[in-house]
């Protein structure tokens, strides 16, 4: 990433465009420069063969500066710095402060872009964006100009593992107002990231956010409850109220709790409810998603698991809420 300074002292991170991809786009422009440029070369000549040499001349170098430097300059004027090879490419030039580029930029940059990539097929540019630290030729130096990546490929959302069925719903009370946005996001981080942790680091940071969440709730985690699952129930709790306030009271609704601190069959996006365990015993914990054990508590600790299938066939996981995108 490379950071630009806009005059409104914005940081923009953009994306500097690698070496392969620029020349790709420029070798797909000059083929159809070439191409154009072959077309109009062959019509002048049938047109002017009547006049005399000095005239041919003059007609040819006009049609090499409009075909070969006014166009591509007038392309990207026009386009705001996305030439045809560059749209294919997925390039765009912009100004060193992240805006659009104006006719002076093209005018420098195409004016350059004959000396080092016409006249020495291309290796003044190829060295220059070698060089430098952006990828920039000589053209884009001498005009502030800098060519950027316009698709970038976007990230999976990462996947925030449920909190166990006996848990969820049981935090339905709390007040969660105090918890701030960016201790919800410290929370997310860590629970789609725990498994590529450290045991040791991951336990003390499941921790440090446990009690911070606590602080803000006044309710620390239950007796025996791993952090990491007690911030995943916390978070669902969280999500259910938002996509309640979104959608309405009917939607992802969390079901009345039953007896033996497991929670009811609801609707789609609800957990369902496990079979019962007698007192002091502890569910087997199944393959899925799995948390932390407690330490010094040699309880195993329940893991989630697939929902049995519903009388008529309708079967339904027993994953957590899905917040809307």
């Amino acid at each position: 990433m490379s950071e630009l300074v806009t005059g409104e002292a914005v940081a923009l991170e953009l994306r500097p465009a690698k070496l392969p991809s620029r020349a790709l786009a420029v070798l797909l422009d000059l083929l159809v420069v070439g191409v154009v440029y072959t077309l109009v070369t062959i019509v002048l000549v049938i047109s002017t063969a009547s006049l005399d040499e000095a005239a041919q001349a003059a007609v040819a170098v006009a049609a090499f500066l409009l075909v070969l430097v006014g166009a591509p300059i007038a392309v990207e004027t026009l386009s705001h710095g996305r030439s045809l090879g560059k749209l294919a490419c997925g390039l765009r030039v912009v100004r060193d402060d992240g805006g659009p580029i104006r006719f002076r930029h093209a005018l420098v940059r195409g004016a350059v872009g004959v000396v080092e990539i016409l006249m020495t097929f291309g290796v003044v540019a190829c060295i220059a964006s070698l060089v430098s630290a952006r990828g920039r030729r000589l053209g884009d130096v001498v005009a502030g100009t800098l060519v950027v990546r316009e698709r970038v490929p976007v990230a999976r959302a990462a996947f925030v593992p449920p909190p166990p069925p006996w848990l969820s719903g049981r935090f339905a009370e709390l007040d969660l107002s105090a918890v701030p946005d960016g201790l919800w996001l410290a929370v997310r981080q860590y629970l789609t990231r725990m498994g590529q942790l450290d045991q040791q680091v991951g336990w003390a940071m499941a921790q440090r956010l446990a009690s911070e969440v606590a602080a803000c709730t006044g309710a620390p985690a239950p007796q025996g409850v791993p952090p990491a699952a007690y911030l995943a129930a916390v978070l669902q709790e969280r999500q259910v109220r938002e996509a309640r306030r979104a959608f309405g009271s009917g939607t992802a609704a969390v079901g009345p709790s039953v007896p033996g601190g497991h929670v009811a069959h609801g609707g789609p996006g609800v957990f369902r409810a496990a079979a019962p365990q007698p007192p002091g015993v502890a569910p087997h914990p199944p393959a899925g998603v799995s948390y932390p054990p407690v330490s010094g508590v040699g309880v195993p600790v329940p893991v989630v698991e697939a929902a049995p299938a519903d009388q008529g066939g309708d079967r339904r996981s027993s994953g957590g809420f899905a917040p809307p995108a």
